[in-house]
């Protein structure tokens, strides 16, 4: 494993923001990554890096950015009903939905198209129409880097929650995900339908029976419809979460707007699509210099080519204030911010 020095990481995150890291390296296995722990650099100066799309920098890296490369997909059990795979923490993970939805391996369909790595999946609980990774995760496998040994976290360590886990809280910066174990239906899959584009476009496309094929060429439809292609204009996808508030508090803010839109969070709650409260606060397709608001989807950033990752932060931080000022709810960022302005 060889580390270099000073680095553009501009083709290693999808904002396409071109900033550098003092040193650079790859990891394949466990052995690279006992390597990096033998450089005994301090663990708040080094990045783990997956496909870089849930990540914005504001300024040059001063410590060690490594990004994960560990391979493998491999069928590790199989009952008459459900498989078992084992996923190298470096897969990309539309390729992994690719490998499921081709051997008939039904239960993340509707997450196709997703950007990011296999490994960071279960950092954030990533989900999209319905569908949360939670729903058919088993285990995984983490590098602790203070112990440098492999421990195992099953689904009820993870402290799942919405785009939430416990490498995002109390466990966050101390382990380095591997590889991800799996379970998913081989017969009888349970095709979830329920958002209405979903229904709606395979009615369009004559599909009443649909495969899980059809569902996942039905999501990459939406997503290519309402969310820009990185590699032609910067963004990391969704930059807010969508906001949880209580029912009383939806029950008084229904009062002052009737159009509010949201969706059942539980028996207390209801989530608000963070992209409603942008669009209705006037975001939606504004541009400011080189970055700004993507015009089919305010809930994607995005750099236009040449942008900084400072003003992203404050266009984010402008919009946070607009929507609070108008809603009285707070947006939080999905994204992570390295650097200077992060909160």
């Amino acid at each position: 494993m060889d580390i270099l020095n000073n680095i553009s990481l501009k083709p290693y995150n999808t904002f396409g923001i071109d900033v550098s890291a003092k040193s650079f390296c790859q990891f394949e296995d466990i052995d690279d990554l006992r390597s990096i722990s033998d450089q005994q650099i301090p663990l708040q100066s080094i990045i783990i890096l997956g496909g870089g799309s849930n990540i914005l920098f504001t300024d040059d890296f001063p410590g060690l950015v490594a990004r994960n490369e560990i391979s493998g997909i491999k069928v590790i059990d199989q009952s008459s009903e459900y498989v078992w795979i084992k996923v190298g923490a470096g897969i990309i993970w539309h390729e992994l939905v690719e490998f499921c939805v081709k051997n008939d391996f039904g239960g993340i369909e509707n997450l196709s198209l997703i950007p990011g790595t296999t490994g960071a999946a279960p950092m954030q609980n990533i989900g999209a129409y319905g569908v949360e990774l939670k729903e058919v995760f088993v285990e995984l496998e983490a590098y602790n880097r203070n112990s440098t040994e492999i421990e195992i976290f099953k689904n009820e360590d993870c402290n799942f929650g919405y785009r939430e886990s416990i490498f995002k809280t109390s466990a966050k910066n101390k382990y380095i995900i591997t590889s991800v174990i799996l379970r998913l239906t081989r017969k009888d899959h349970l095709l979830n339908t329920e958002y209405g584009a979903i229904r709606h476009i395979l009615k369009d496309w004559g599909i009443e029976s649909p495969t899980i094929r059809d569902i996942s060429n039905v999501v990459m439809s939406i997503r290519r419809s309402k969310l820009p292609d990185p590699k032609e204009i910067g963004n990391a996808g969704s930059f807010f979460k969508n906001p949880i508030i209580d029912k009383i508090d939806y029950e008084a803010l229904k009062l002052e707007f009737p159009g509010v839109q949201v969706y059942d969070a539980g028996p207390d709650h209801v989530k608000v699509p963070a992209g409603w409260l942008i669009d209705q606060c006037g975001w939606k397709g504004k541009r400011i210099g080189n970055i700004g608001v993507h015009k089919n989807q305010a809930l994607v950033l995005v750099n236009y080519g040449g942008g900084k990752g400072s003003d992203l932060v404050t266009l984010a931080k402008d919009i946070q204030t607009s929507v609070s000022d108008t809603y009285g709810i707070e947006l939080q960022p999905e994204v992570n911010i390295i650097g200077p302005g992060r909160n």
